[in-house]
């Protein structure tokens, strides 16, 4: 699968199928702290990644007054 991550910008490629929750470990990136986005659409930590699904990874930005 093609992994864009931002902040910094890159672009990685993984072999395999994997759930969400795994890439973000393998990555070692937080969950609470990330968005992941799967052919355009945000998934669940739960969801099943595969091969040729274009996936990218947001950090979570929030603010405040």
């Amino acid at each position: 699968m093609r992994v864009l991550l931002r902040n910094p910008r890159r672009e990685i490629e993984v072999a395999g199928s994997c759930p969400v929750h795994a890439l973000l470990s393998r990555l070692e990136l937080n969950r609470e702290s990330h968005l992941v986005i799967r052919n355009g659409t945000l998934v669940p930590g739960d969801a099943q990644l595969l091969e040729g699904d274009i996936v990218e990874i947001r950090p979570v930005i929030s603010g405040g007054a």
